[in-house]
């Protein structure tokens, strides 16, 4: 996976790699030549005593550095452009990816991990990229061509590099193969821990309401103690292997030191010629200590493109048809033909048989007991969910073959939990069409029994709204979304239990305003309180996922004792207040 993502990732800024390479050999060559330069100064120019060719290799050898820094820096800032773009492109691909993601797909990958995933695990792979261009070319060139170099100083002192070479190698990977698994554990490590703290600032409101702070310090100190102790064990494996390939670096230039030093003595090799093959054996060590380091990075960046991979692999349970249908015969129309849902894993349909239809400015209210499966009703029409059983029809279209954008121009969805996003009043409104002008935000508003509250906020429209729209009340927050979904002029307004963070006044005067501006909008209205859908033409009962009754509130309130039971418990709640 970490392969095919590099190549695929990194293939457009090939030419960027081709500078890369082209420098970083360029640099790697003149490495290897500044040392036999060094032992002609020696053995030519100190032992004759030739001040004059001293001065003109010197000279050479400061030419020949300048530019081997000016080459380092330039493939450098190549390899970082490159390694920077495949970065961006990741991301980009990665939420392109997740945004087209049902919640069944968010919710099995969990938020917090698809954060990491699009953060740190692209930022390691992005890390990777950077070192092998940097590292790809260097380091072979300094390992090989400092072999070669090295034995053509001294064949006699070739023993020295046979033994240190493996040993650092075998050094390196028996650390790196017990990294491997500490990588995959920490990243897990990592999404506990994001997912516990982005938990705790989501819910910090009921946190405090229930005095859970104690418990939840500890549960975020549990999950931050595992990633610790991940952590230093990574940190202690770092922490021996560059002392122990300092500790052979050492050990290598003393040996040819020593034994370099006794055929100085018998004449056998020149000064010069020892000190530039203990140059070589440095730089062939320094370049098994790059491709080391390049490795060490490997299984971390691997790990990371594996988790990359399964959120790019990964398909929506729902799909885009090749041949969407984007005209609607009847506009505004909403029909469910004995339509089942299954969530994954689950033995039991949370919806079975479900049949029903909603004409043009028609309101439809779905009502029912807790887990009665209200939500997920509504959340099929959307297509936030696709059927497992039967269909169902927006427009006299098939969602599963209705283009989706099209689909969703059509739906204007308040959902349960509604969320407002960082910014102010005006820009949560213009989600539902960009350009809206103020007048058209609030008539919404008005509709929306929300003029009032937003007039009074400093600022009206341009009033700041925080993450979740904490500044504001769950009302307040309520009826934001509604007038966000009028905005969107849909053919099908979809409230999912949006009214019941609003007093019963409030509810009642937004339910008029409603039917009275938008009469030629259907709206499915799903509700607790029986009071917000009794002038429903139309009421669904549901138990247990299956419809137990279809129609007015007389008529029901008369045939279905599902439907009378939840009634008089509402009435007996009424008088007990």
């Amino acid at each position: 996976m970490l392969v095919s993502l590099l190549i695929r990732y990194l293939k457009p800024s090939r030419w960027l790699l081709v500078g890369v390479l082209v420098f970083q050999a360029a640099s790697a060559l003149a490495s290897l030549y500044l040392p036999s330069l060094n032992a002609q100064i020696i053995d030519e120019g100190v032992a004759r005593g030739d001040t004059e060719f001293i001065w003109r290799t010197g000279v050479f050898m400061l030419t020949i550095s300048l530019a081997q820094i000016l080459a380092s820096i330039v493939a450098t800032y190549f390899a970082a452009r490159a390694a920077m773009r495949a970065g961006r492109d990741i991301r980009d691909d990665v939420f392109e990816r997740v945004s087209a993601f049902s919640e069944r797909e968010v919710t099995a990958f969990g938020a917090g991990s698809l954060i990491t995933r699009n953060t740190n695990d692209v930022q390691q792979v992005q890390m990777l990229a950077m070192m092998a261009a940097t590292f790809l070319v260097t380091a072979p060139l300094l390992a090989v061509g400092g072999i070669v170099l090295a034995l053509s100083q001294s064949l006699s002192l070739s023993w020295i590099i046979a033994v240190a070479v493996p040993v650092l190698l075998v050094v390196a990977f028996v650390v790196i193969g017990r990294m491997v698994p500490l990588f995959r554990s920490f990243q897990r490590k990592l999404d506990a821990v994001n997912r516990v703290m982005r938990e705790q600032l989501t819910g910090i409101r009921v946190i405090r309401a229930f005095v859970r702070e104690p418990i939840e310090q500890r549960r975020f100190g549990e999950a931050n103690t595992d990633i610790m102790i991940v952590g230093r064990k990574v940190g202690s494996l770092f922490v021996l292997l560059f002392p122990a390939v300092m500790l052979i670096l050492n050990l290598t230039v003393i040996a040819v030191l020593w034994f370099g030093g006794m055929k100085v003595d018998a004449g056998e090799v020149q000064i010069g010629t020892l000190f530039a093959f203990m140059q070589y054996v440095m730089i062939i060590l320094s370049g098994v200590m790059m491709a080391s380091f390049m490795t060490m990075m490997i299984p971390r960046a691997a790990v990371s493109a594996e988790r990359i991979g399964e959120v790019l692999d990964t398909t929506a349970s729902f799909t885009r048809p090749a041949d969407a249908q984007h005209e609607f015969p009847t506009p505004g129309r909403v029909e469910f033909r004995d339509a089942a849902f299954t969530y994954p894993g689950a033995e039991e349909p949370v919806i079975a048989g479900v049949s029903f239809a909603a004409e043009r400015g028609e309101t439809v209210a779905i009502v029912g007991s807790t887990g009665a499966g209200k939500t997920t009703l509504v959340s099929l029409i959307p297509r936030l969910f696709d059927v497992t059983g039967g269909a169902v029809l927006v427009g006299g279209v098939d969602v599963r073959t209705a283009d989706l954008d099209a689909l969703w121009r059509m739906i204007g969805l308040v959902p349960q939990r509604p969320f407002l996003f960082t910014g102010t009043v005006a820009s949560n409104l213009r989600f539902g069409r960009e350009e809206a002008d103020d007048a058209e935000l609030w008539e919404a508003l008005e509709i929306a029994q929300a003029s009032d509250f937003v007039a009074q906020m400093p600022g009206g429209l341009d009033a700041p709204i925080a993450q979740g729209g904490t500044n504001v009340s769950g009302g307040q927050r309520q009826r934001l979304a509604i007038a966000r979904a009028i905005i969107h002029r849909p053919d099908v307004l979809v409230f999912d239990d949006s009214f019941s963070a609003l007093d019963l006044s409030t509810d009642a005067r937004l339910r008029q305003a409603l039917w009275r501006e938008l009469p030629e909008v259907t709206k499915i209205v799903v509700a607790q309180r029986i009071s917000t859908i009794t002038d429903a033409d139309r009421i669904v009962v549901l138990d247990d996922g299956r419809m137990v009754g279809l129609g007015t509130h007389d008529e029901l309130v008369e045939t279905n004792p599902t439907y009378r039971e939840i009634v008089q418990s509402q009435l007996a709640a009424e008088v007990i207040r």
